[in-house]
């Protein structure tokens, strides 16, 4: 059984009785290319004082522990192994060990992940560590508080590039080994082991700099790098990239008054990435996904911006200044959302990244607060497992939703000057909520406190709702009613919120727009609005206008009916996204039926003209037909959403990004339907043109996965589609197709490959998944009992990145709600009760995917039952 799950009192442990100062890591990576060869030797030697005579212990998940040798002496390998750790006994005051073995290449984007380029058949490398897998390529003292000084050296191919966090200090070729070379990397400044990089291959590399010249008169000077596969590199826009990474650096040194820390700033885009992106200091890594070799819409670029603009943020907070225990990942994540959409907003041209913000980051965080599982922001993390599914929706999106209250409560001049003495006074070390709230308390003048208790260590999310005494169209009393029931504790936990109200009615061009707006404290369950009293009635009156808080808001009842009648009329994108955020919220709640939201999207969507905002609630459409629609309307609902997005699509200007998020829809709603696929058909085939619209690789695997889901490829016809796009991107569509095909023959080969087997990586598992969960109901029935009897199975024997994709991709939570039942008696939901009261002793991590995907399918039923 591993022993690798490190719980926070170990760690803690650990940290109390050692202090580590440097790393040497040698990794001999020259036959990565040979798919034969599974693993790499891998020497590290740490430096580290310790109190006399205590034991620790090293962390190293490795095909084998060759030697490990203590303080000079060689230590019996057979009995200082305990399997995922290394015991060491009777330390010095000051100590150093070298432990040489040989670490595993892998394919789940965890530890070192290797890929071979299907289009041209090259071996790429890169590592991914977060939250706690450096120990799959070196040995080490796996935790963040333990940071080091590390020099890194890499022997690789002599025609690959190769870098890491510091920059190459030598590279000299091996003497018995022409065909190889030794990279030396410079030491670099004290770090975690969770943010140590490495990346090797044949990648296409380009070069810049950025300069300033600092307060003192002193010049900082910083290389700038940019990686990308080299079939990638037509498609690498690396001018537009060192645009803003530029437009960032400078944006940040000045607004932090600390300078970039880090020496070299490269950035490399990585394929089959777990994340969207990950902040090691002097590398960061993003997914490749953000190559656009297929056209993209402007809001794609916006956040492939907002990530840049997150992971340099991280620089600082994060990477600079490093919580001491993943209880306080906010102190980096949070940050680095709210500062990821504020870099977008002052250093680009973009001028919509608050609107997105709210339409897209905080709807993800309000999903996970109404989730069962939902946590403070400042959560209880006992160990690794429990890590690594924290990177949530309240971690980042959340967190950043409260930074941004927390600096209209306390201005932003002075949340600014509190992030600068943070990093004067912990720089390079380790923190936790206490030194944070001390300097902004500290800038501010204000006690926080209270609001950090209110705010960062309760759950769940407040819903707020206008009461309004109507008195023949003038407003009498105004009240603010708070809702807000802690889920971990079943208790009232009303907020002060910060917010303003917007009162809306119509000009005389019939345009909806804001004649006044009044900003409040909300505090208890009913605040009074009494500036109000005596006023006209608005047509809308729009509670949290600007975004200035976190809470759901209801809509009065005179105010939803004018939404839904001239919601293409609000002029103000702000308060536009709100209003759909309002009626998504309604109709995820079951508050009122989903096909109204269908309808609402249908008569609105073609007039938004924030392309963010479209695509979201496109989404949200699409989601709300196959999920929420009751079974008996849904064929009809459906049919009627894809009229209009066929119409739509022929009738936006040509080659705009309104045409693409059309074209998208269709494709994706396709799936399920099958009213609109002869136009399908005729696009993919070239028998009918819409003017504009690229029919690139991405849209065509869309399409094709439309048609082989309803039966109308063969998989003749998708191998041939992939015969023409040898990628990376066409091999992932090629497996969704594949799995999507309404054949019982099809699904039993693709849930074997995912549960059964390991052959698959990363991402052509989920595209299995994927694949395989787009049918019809009587096909993946046979799967249920399987899935159930299969859990604890999937979780002992694969990592928990891809136990995680398995557990929650194949959860059978595509139901339906029976007439005349009731949700919580559906089926499926009896079973995930029984298989939890059953396995209370299962892994936390595990229990919690169950228990949310368990939630998601309720709330679907519970929406159905809404009608």
């Amino acid at each position: 059984m591993s022993n690798h799950n490190l719980s926070r009192d170990e760690a803690a442990s650990r940290s109390a009785l050692i202090t580590t100062h440097s790393y040497d890591v040698t990794l001999d990576i020259r036959n990565a290319a040979d798919p034969a060869v599974a693993g790499y030797p891998s020497t590290s030697t740490i430096k580290f004082s310790a109190e006399p005579g205590t034991a620790t212990f090293l962390d190293f998940i490795s095909d084998a522990v060759n030697s490990v040798v203590l303080n000079g002496q060689s230590l019996d390998v057979d009995k200082a192994v305990d399997r995922d750790r290394i015991i060491l006994e009777g330390l010095l005051a000051e100590n150093v060990v070298t432990v040489s073995g040989t670490a595993l290449y892998s394919r789940s984007g965890e530890g070192m992940h290797r890929f071979v380029d299907p289009a041209d058949g090259q071996c790429y490398l890169y590592t991914q560590y977060e939250p706690a897998d450096s120990r799959r390529v070196f040995a080490n003292f796996e935790q963040p508080d333990l940071k080091a000084e590390f020099a890194f050296h890499v022997i690789a191919p002599a025609a690959w590039e190769v870098a890491s966090n510091g920059a190459v200090a030598s590279r000299t070729p091996l003497e018995d080994d022409a065909a190889a070379h030794r990279w030396d990397f410079a030491a670099t400044h004290r770090m975690s082991t969770y943010i140590t990089t490495i990346l090797a291959g044949p990648y296409y590399k380009a070069t810049d700099h950025w300069g300033a010249t600092l307060d003192d008169g002193t010049r900082l000077d910083v290389p700038l790098a940019l990686y990308c596969r080299a079939s990638l590199a037509e498609s690498f826009d690396a001018d537009e990239l060192f645009r803003l990474t530029k437009n960032g650096l400078a944006f940040f040194n000045k607004l932090f008054d600390y300078p970039y820390p880090w020496g070299k700033y490269d950035q490399a885009f990585v394929p089959e990435y777990n994340l969207g992106a990950m902040e090691n200091p002097g590398l960061v890594t993003f997914t490749e996904k953000y190559v656009y070799a297929s056209r993209a819409t402007d809001a794609q670029y916006q956040a492939r911006a907002n990530t840049l603009m997150h992971e340099m943020a991280h620089m600082w907070f994060g990477d600079l200044v490093t919580m001491t225990w993943w209880d306080d990942l906010w102190l980096k994540e949070s940050f680095a959302d709210y500062m990821g959409t504020l870099g977008v907003d002052r250093a680009t041209d973009w001028d919509t990244a608050w609107v997105n913000f709210a339409s897209k980051r905080k709807a993800w965080a309000y999903v996970q607060d109404q989730l069962p599982t939902t946590h403070p922001i400042v959560a209880d993390i006992p160990d690794l497992e429990a890590a690594k599914q924290n990177f949530d929706g309240i971690t980042y999106a959340k967190g950043a939703s409260v930074l941004k209250q927390l600096v209209a409560y306390v201005g932003f001049d002075d949340f600014i000057a509190g992030s600068r003495q943070y990093f004067r006074d912990h720089e390079f070390g380790n923190t936790s909520l206490q030194d944070l709230l001390q300097a902004l308390s500290s800038a501010s003048g204000r006690d926080l406190a209270g609001w950090a208790r209110q705010w960062l260590q309760t759950s769940g999310i407040s819903t707020i709702t206008a009461d309004i005494v109507d008195d023949n169209g003038t407003m009498g009393a105004v009240t603010l009613q708070q809702e807000a029931i802690d889920p971990l504790t079943g208790k009232q936990e009303l907020r002060p919120h910060r917010l303003r109200l917007g009162l809306y009615d119509s000009d005389s061009s019939g345009s909806l727009v804001r004649t006044e707006s009044i900003e409040l404290d909300v505090s208890g369950p009913s605040t009074l609005v009494a500036a109000l009293a005596g006023k006209p009635r608005p047509a809308l009156l729009l509670v949290n206008d600007d975004d200035l808080s976190y809470a759901k808001v209801r809509l009065d009842a005179v105010s939803e009916r004018t939404i839904r009648h001239s919601l293409g009329t609000l002029q103000d994108p702000m308060a536009r996204a709100l209003c759909w955020t309002a009626l998504w919220d309604s109709a995820r709640d079951g508050v009122t039926p989903a096909v109204r939201y269908v309808a609402a999207v249908e008569r609105f969507a073609p007039t938004e003209s924030g392309i963010g905002v479209l695509l979201n609630v496109l989404g949200n459409a699409a989601t709300a037909v196959e999920r929420y629609v009751p079974a008996v309307m849904r064929e009809s609902v459906r049919k009627d959403f894809l009229a209009v997005t066929a119409a739509q699509l022929q009738a936006a200007a040509p080659g705009s990004d309104q045409q693409l998020a059309w074209a998208r829809t269709l494709a994706d709603v396709s799936r399920h339907g099958d009213s609109e696929l002869a136009l399908v058909r005729g696009i993919l085939d070239g028998s009918t043109i819409i003017d504009g619209l690229a029919v690139d690789a991405e849209l065509r695997w869309s399409f094709w996965q439309a048609l082989a889901a309803q039966g109308k490829a063969t998989q003749r016809d998708l191998d041939a589609e992939l015969e023409a796009d040898k990628t990376a991107s066409g091999r992932e569509g090629h497996a969704v197709a594949s799995a999507a095909r309404p054949d019982a023959s099809v699904k039993a080969a693709a849930w074997d490959a995912a549960v059964n087997t390991t052959g698959l990586s990363n991402e052509i598992l989920s595209a299995t998944i994927t694949g395989f969960a787009i049918a019809p109901g009587h096909l993946l029935l046979p799967y249920i009992e399987p899935y159930f009897e299969c859990l604890e199975r999937v979780w002992a024997e694969r990592s928990i990145e891809i136990a995680g994709r398995i557990v929650r991709g194949l959860y059978p939570g595509a139901q339906d709600l029976a007439a005349g039942t009731e949700p919580t008696m559906h089926p499926v939901l009896l079973g995930t009760d029984q298989w939890l009261h059953d396995h209370n002793d299962a892994p936390r991590a595990l229990r919690r995917i169950i228990i949310e995907q368990r939630s998601r399918l309720l709330r679907a039923l519970t929406a159905q039952a809404a009608g």
